[in-house]
């Protein structure tokens, strides 16, 4: 008789960090052991996030140091984006979007009357992406309350440090044109 593998237990993600003025949803896949140990979005250190948005708002320091996650937020709102993921929960071992099992899907829709300016979702990587045409029909409603503007939807490449194909100057260049696209640079 073999003993049982231990099941992995059920983890859940963070709560979406969005305002009213919010015009680009960042949207990750899940956040990762670092993150969720921490309770702040793209807690891993050498996760390029954080680097990358200071970089393309030099003039507005990010504040820094362990206890300023939500002071992190404020300013993240203060550049008119907000960040989730597309995951509410999942089975997963490790930090890696492939481990990925038995996922649930955050429900979209809540978002619909609190963002009526939001003009794109940019996700944060391909497994976020996967799932691009499931978040526009959640938030088609949006479209409407946005003035008849459509909200676009872009695929980043992941600030991950798993992301290593990608250097820091090319993830940044990519990130710095869909913020200028959508005047928010």
């Amino acid at each position: 008789m073999t003993p049982e593998t231990p099941r992995a237990e059920r983890l859940m993600g963070l709560p979406p960090v969005v305002s009213s003025d919010m015009a680009v949803l960042l949207l990750g896949s899940f956040p990762g052991v670092a993150s969720l140990r921490a309770q702040q979005y793209y807690g891993h250190p050498q996760n390029h996030f954080w680097r990358i948005l200071q970089a393309l708002w030099p003039q507005h320091p990010l504040p820094a140091g362990p206890n300023r996650y939500a002071d992190r937020c404020q300013w993240l709102l203060g550049r008119r984006l907000g960040v989730w993921d597309v995951y509410a929960s999942c089975v997963r071992e490790g930090s890696l979007d492939t481990s990925i099992r038995d996922a649930v899907v955050n429900d979209f829709a809540l978002l619909r009357a609190h963002c009526p300016r939001l003009t794109a979702i940019a996700h944060n990587g391909a497994e976020s992406y996967k799932h691009a045409p499931q978040v526009l029909r959640s938030l088609q409603a949006l479209d409407g309350a946005a003035g008849g503007a459509s909200i676009e939807s872009i695929k980043l490449p992941s600030t991950s440090p798993a992301n290593a194909s990608w250097s820091f100057e090319r993830k940044l260049a990519a990130w710095s044109d869909v913020m200028a696209r959508h005047g928010l640079l």
